[in-house]
């Protein structure tokens, strides 16, 4: 190694986030350990390595292999992009409400508000649904944040038709690829680049989303049932909604929330519409969830769970322009 590479990896040593921000974070922490403690939350760990994964195709999980007692040769265990699955198996078991914070891993994720490795804020209150699980939302977040204003809610189609005067519910796949064709976002893509959510995701993020949770944080609610993951889904009138919610701060996602789905049966067939969606992307097709289904089967209690950015929420609070700010070594110091 040259004099100039000896120095060059030297310099990596140093945090890139500032040793005030590293404070900042542990009195953070500690004050959401406190906000869940006095509500009678329960804190749990689960496990990072698993042998199943989420079926998600907007998500991709880092895999390994095991080779030792216990398990087969060679068998295929993955980085967890979120605690969901096994905290839902503890909800099946009888937790009551339960919160984690921990590491959570995704392939792939890297930039301003992204590092493959990342820390979040999981939990789930038996009783809620996904409108009372904002209040409380609403409420951790004002006191880490040091906020008294209260938050905006509003729905997903109503913020289509503030922003963009279209219906993301009934309007053709082809007006919106229009519409991003107009706004010179579309670049070389066709119409049938992508389905319909592909469009209204890419119109979402580019020409909604930078401007949402400006003046106060706001609440994004009812997405397309076609969205729905693993929430709840209710039909007002002809239209499907996916009981969801999302929350936004400066422009930034920070929480992404649903009604859970308790159907066992449901989820079986969303994760197969999963599977197909992932094998015409030629995306790696992650093993069955067999013990989360069976949880469902076994009987999870009426619930609302979210997960929110811890890294994120620490970028809003220091006002900081990247989450290498708020991290002490992201991917390319670790």
């Amino acid at each position: 190694m040259s004099p100039a590479s000896r120095t060059s990896v030297c310099e990596d040593w140093r945090p890139t986030a500032s040793i005030e921000n590293i404070h900042l974070r542990a009195a953070l922490l500690a004050k959401t350990r406190e906000f869940f403690a006095a509500r009678g939350v329960l804190e749990v760990e689960t496990p990072l390595l698993s042998a199943a994964t989420v079926s998600d195709p907007h998500l991709q999980s880092f895999s390994t292999r095991y080779n030792g007692p216990g398990l087969p040769a060679d068998t295929p265990l993955y980085l967890q992009t979120s605690p969901e699955v096994a905290m839902k198996r503890l909800l099946a078991a009888g937790s009551g409400s339960i919160y984690q914070l921990c590491k959570a891993f995704r392939d792939g994720e890297s930039g301003a508000y992204h590092n493959p490795e990342f820390t979040m804020l999981e939990w789930y209150r038996v009783g809620f649904n996904h409108f009372v699980l904002m209040d409380e939302v609403e409420l951790l977040v004002q006191t880490l944040l040091g906020l008294d204003s209260s938050f905006e809610r509003i729905s997903y189609v109503a913020i289509f038709q503030h922003y963009l005067d279209i219906d993301p519910h009934t309007v053709p796949k082809a007006a919106l690829w229009q519409c991003a064709v107009g706004a010179g976002i579309a670049q070389d893509h066709g119409v049938d680049a992508m389905d319909r959510d592909g469009w209204l995701d890419m119109l979402m993020s580019h020409l909604i989303e930078p401007h949402l949770g400006h003046e106060q944080p706001l609440f994004i609610y009812d997405y397309p049932a076609s969205q729905a993951a693993l929430a709840r889904i209710r039909v007002e009138g002809d239209v499907a909604l996916a009981e969801r919610f999302e929350l936004y701060v400066t422009g930034i996602e920070l929480a992404n929330g649903y009604h859970e789905l308790c159907d066992a049966d449901e989820l079986l067939r969303r994760q197969d519409s999963d599977h197909r969606r992932r094998q015409a992307n030629g995306q790696e097709q992650p093993g069955g969830n067999g013990r989360l289904q069976a949880a469902l089967t076994a009987g999870l209690p009426s619930s609302a769970g979210v997960a929110l950015g811890f890294d994120r929420l620490l970028m809003v609070k220091t006002e900081a322009h990247s989450i290498d700010e708020v991290v002490s070594f992201p991917m390319n110091r670790a």
